[in-house]
């Protein structure tokens, strides 16, 4: 189903089906299990053909690529991704949202810890 909305989309935007296209590589290149080096090398191939194809939609991305090149490369040392810390960055931020008002600093610190696994404590499901 997924596949055949997609081609339907595609035959419609050329464009669209060589930036999936291009996403897709990406992805793959992060999938594969690569030395530091031969990641280096895919991500420089990669970034090559991307502009080459002259899609628009990516020179943001290439621009924060090449400016943080070294340290996105070294995913492939360790394979290790910083979700961890932007998911509790974002609920830490949803947080300060939703307690917007509380003054004591003791009830907030409440809150966060709460949050993040005082509801296990109680036997309840993460919220």
């Amino acid at each position: 189903m997924q596949a055949a909305t997609l081609n339907r989309l595609f035959d419609h935007s050329p464009k669209l089906k060589e930036a999936y296209a291009a996403c897709e590589a990406l992805t793959a290149i992060f999938d594969r299990p690569l030395s530091k080096g031969q990641g280096k090398r895919q991500l420089r191939g990669w970034m090559a053909r991307v502009s080459h194809c002259k899609l628009g939609c990516f020179n943001r991305f290439l621009r924060t690529l090449n400016t943080y090149f070294e340290e996105i490369t070294n995913y492939f040392t360790g394979r290790q991704t910083s979700g961890f810390v932007e998911g509790l960055n974002n609920k830490l931020k949803v947080l300060k949202r939703r307690c917007y008002g509380i003054t004591n600093l003791k009830h907030l610190y409440q809150r966060v810890f709460l949050d993040l696994n005082g509801y296990a404590q109680f036997g309840l499901a993460s919220r």
